[in-house]
């Protein structure tokens, strides 16, 4: 179910590092931080709602993830849905 990828390989070409603000803005960079990091957290909750109606366990997940299968476990669990069951 799991292939080993870094994971810089598969978020570089979905940026381009010419249209990532300049740390030399704070306000641009950290909004661009902000917006990232929500992407991915709605992202992540997605695939780990796909990963579980697929079959992997909290032990896949948690290996897709590089975390613990309990910390994995702790802090999507309640992301899993059942509304295309």
């Amino acid at each position: 179910m799991l292939t080993e990828s870094p994971s810089w390989l598969i978020f570089t070409p979905m940026i381009d590092p010419r249209q990532m603000p300049s740390p030399d803005d704070p306000a641009e960079a950290l909004a661009a931080v902000v917006a990232l990091r929500r992407y991915a957290d709605a992202l992540e909750r997605k695939a780990v709602n796909a990963a579980v109606k697929q079959g992997w366990s909290w032990s896949d997940i948690a290996q897709a993830l590089g975390v613990s299968k309990q910390a994995a476990h702790k802090r999507l669990a309640g992301s899993v849905t059942d509304e295309d069951s």
